[in-house]
């Protein structure tokens, strides 16, 4: 039986439980804090407090992010996941490069260079010096999971090597691809380079769809491969409301894909209620948005799917 990788150690599958597939705790600041303040969660008192909160809730597990050289405090994630109760899994990988300094070695490396660096993260140990300089420090704790982004540049040349790079640490340690999606792109393209390096289509898990790429046979084109489509836009009322985003649900689960859904939040400093008092908080979903599913007729063996079953799926087959 295959294992769960989270910051503390190796987890069996049935100890996941409820998890939140992408979500952002801990991020020290750097370019995306200047790009946006939102992007620094950096008060540990404050996201132990809202790990505590979510867990209370009855929250698991939870995704974190954030990946190597992006800001990410992978010695904090081990300390909140310790202190809390929460599993956490982390990530390598890559954001867009607009996070990056211009000199950043994510800008740089070939592949084999990368694809080595995010293997040793999954199967040794987090770079914990790698926001600035070559990384040359790990710590105990591991990434589980692979993130990359495929921003409104698409299949550059540079974006390529860096999908190469993820692909072929993804086929070494069998390790799932998490995919920010950016508005005015098109996944499918991505997802077709994908499956062409030998990645399985449930290997992959597109975010960020409901608000980034609304248009739901783009949504039902990269379901009907076998992918995962994580849902965030939940209580980001700026983006649309929540039966908005419950409608997008019924759709889908009407159209027979309720096994290959996912949601989460995308928290932002803006959104921890820890950070600002009457922001959403972490622990919404299980508050608040489960309800509005109920009430709109999605049964709670559905919900159990995509909060229990689909993630402790895709990260263990």
């Amino acid at each position: 039986m295959k294992e769960i990788i989270t910051v503390t150690g190796r987890i069996a599958p049935e100890e996941l439980g409820f998890c939140q597939c992408h979500e952002h705790i801990a991020m020290s600041k750097g370019i995306s804090y200047q790009i946006n303040p939102a992007l620094c969660i950096d008060d540990m008192e404050k996201s132990l407090e809202e790990a505590k909160r979510f867990h209370l809730a009855g929250g698991q597990s939870f995704i974190e992010a954030q990946p190597c050289g992006a800001n990410r405090m992978a010695l904090e994630l081990r300390s909140l996941s310790e202190d809390s109760g929460v599993h956490i899994i982390a990530s390598t990988g890559f954001h867009k490069l607009c996070f990056y300094p211009k000199e950043h070695w994510i800008r740089t490396l070939p592949p084999s260079d990368l694809e080595e660096l995010f293997v040793r993260e999954l199967t040794e140990g987090m770079f914990v010096d790698a926001d600035q300089g070559m990384p040359q420090t790990q710590c105990d704790a591991m990434a589980g999971i692979i993130k990359i982004a495929y921003d409104t540049e698409e299949l550059s040349p540079r974006y390529k090597e860096l999908f190469l790079a993820a692909a072929r640490a993804a086929l070494r340690t069998r390790r799932i691809l998490m995919i920010h999606v950016e508005q005015g792109t098109n996944p499918a393209l991505l997802q077709d380079y994908l499956l062409n390096l030998g990645i399985r289509p449930q290997d992959l898990m597109f975010c960020h769809m409901d608000r980034a790429c609304p248009d739901l046979e783009l949504h039902r084109r990269i379901l009907s491969k076998g992918s995962y489509l994580e849902f965030d836009t939940i209580g980001r009322f700026k983006y649309h409301s929540d039966e908005h985003e419950i409608q997008l649900f019924k759709t889908l689960v009407s159209a027979g894909y309720e096994r290959q859904l996912l949601y989460s939040l995308d928290t932002t400093r803006t959104r921890l209620r820890s950070y600002v008092p009457d922001a959403i908080g972490l622990d919404y979903i299980l508050t608040v948005f489960n309800q509005l599913l109920r009430d709109s007729g999605i049964s709670g063996e559905t919900i159990h799917l995509i909060s229990v079953e689909n993630p402790k799926r895709i990260l263990t087959q």
